[in-house]
C-alpha cells in the first residue's frame, strides 16, 4: 500500500511539473546546446548553420533587427530541423556594424538611431552609451519588441520561443514585464525551471582550439543523468568577423570560429555518441509539456 502512495505521488509530481514521459532525467543525460546571433553577420549565420548540419546543436536563436537577418531566414527554411528562438535586441555592442530599433524609438536609440551599445554604464566608457543612462520610454520599448516578435514570426512562423540579447530584462523589473507578457501573448514563453537545467561547464578557460575540444570532452565524460544547456555563439573566422569586435572582446572572430570547431568536432561527438547523451531542443521541451 506503502509503495503504491508513492508511485501515485511521483506521478502526480510529475504531472505538475510538465514532463513528459519522452524524458527520464533520473537515469538519461539530455544536453541542450543553443547557438546565438544568428542574422547578426554573415559570418556568424554561417557558422550557426554549420554547427548544426555538421555538429551538435539543436537551437538557434534569430535576431530581427540585424543586417543578416533576410540571409538568416533563407538558411533557416533551407533547414527546418533546426529549433528557431526569436533573439529580442535592445543593444548594439559591436564596432564597425551597427543596427537600430524597427520603430520609430528614440528614447532606446543614440543620436544616429542605433541601440546603445551597453546595457549598463560601465567604467572606461564615454557616457551616455548605455540603456540603462537613457530615458527610455517603456511604451517604446514594448512596441519595438512586439515589432521585432512580429517580423521573426512572419518569416519564421514555427520558431518556439523568445530570449533577449544581453540580459536587457534584468535591467529593470518594467521591462522584464512586458518581455514576459509578450512571450506568454505570443506563445515563445518556455518555463525552464521545472526542468531543474544545470549549466554544462563547457571547456572552461582553454587557451587553444585543441584545449577547448579535450576541456569540453572530458566535461561531457563526467555529466550525470539530467538537463544541461550551454549556451555560445558560433561562427567563422572570415575578413567579415576580424572587423567586428568592442573594448575588451578583440578577438572575437577566432573566438566564434573555435566554438563552431568544438561543436563539429569529432572527438566531441564521439564521447555524445558512446556516452548516449541525448541532444534536445527548446522544441523538443515545448513539445513534451
Amino acid at each position: 500500500m506503502k509503495r503504491y502512495i508513492i508511485l501515485v505521488l511521483i506521478t502526480v509530481l510529475f504531472s505538475l511539473t510538465g514532463f513528459s514521459q519522452n524524458f527520464n532525467p533520473e537515469k538519461e543525460v539530455y544536453l541542450l546546446i543553443r547557438g546565438d546571433d544568428i542574422g547578426s553577420s554573415h559570418s556568424a549565420n554561417l557558422g550557426c548553420i554549420e554547427s548544426y548540419q555538421h555538429g551538435i546543436m539543436r537551437s538557434v536563436e534569430l535576431m530581427p533587427p540585424c543586417p543578416w537577418f533576410p540571409e538568416a531566414v533563407k538558411m533557416l527554411k533551407d533547414n527546418p530541423g533546426l529549433d528557431v528562438g526569436i533573439h529580442l535586441a535592445l543593444t548594439s555592442e559591436w564596432e564597425n556594424i551597427k543596427w537600430g530599433p524597427l520603430t520609430d524609438a528614440p528614447s532606446i536609440s543614440d543620436e544616429d538611431g542605433y541601440f546603445y551599445p551597453l546595457v549598463r554604464k560601465r567604467e572606461g566608457y564615454p557616457p551616455n552609451t548605455s540603456l540603462q543612462e537613457a530615458a527610455w520610454d517603456i511604451d517604446e520599448i514594448e512596441m519595438e519588441l512586439r515589432a521585432q516578435i512580429e517580423l521573426g514570426l512572419k518569416y519564421v512562423p514555427w520558431a518556439t520561443h523568445a530570449n533577449i540579447h544581453m540580459g536587457v530584462a534584468r535591467l529593470d523589473e518594467k521591462i522584464g514585464e512586458v518581455v514576459a507578457r509578450l512571450l506568454k501573448e505570443f506563445d515563445l514563453d518556455l518555463d525552464m525551471e521545472p526542468y531543474g537545467f544545470k549549466r554544462f561547464a563547457g571547456w572552461g578557460d582553454a587557451s587553444t582550439l585543441e584545449e577547448r575540444i579535450d576541456n569540453f570532452s572530458a566535461a561531457l565524460e563526467q555529466l550525470g543523468p539530467g538537463f544541461y544547456l550551454f549556451i555560445e555563439h558560433p561562427a567563422v573566422d572570415s575578413p567579415e568577423m576580424r572587423s567586428i569586435w568592442h573594448k575588451g572582446y578583440e578577438d572575437v572572430a577566432l573566438d566564434r570560429e573555435w566554438v563552431t570547431r568544438v561543436f563539429t568536432s569529432e572527438k566531441v561527438k564521439n564521447v555524445i555518441k558512446n556516452k548516449g547523451i541525448q541532444l534536445i531542443s527548446y522544441g523538443d521541451l515545448k513539445k513534451s509539456r
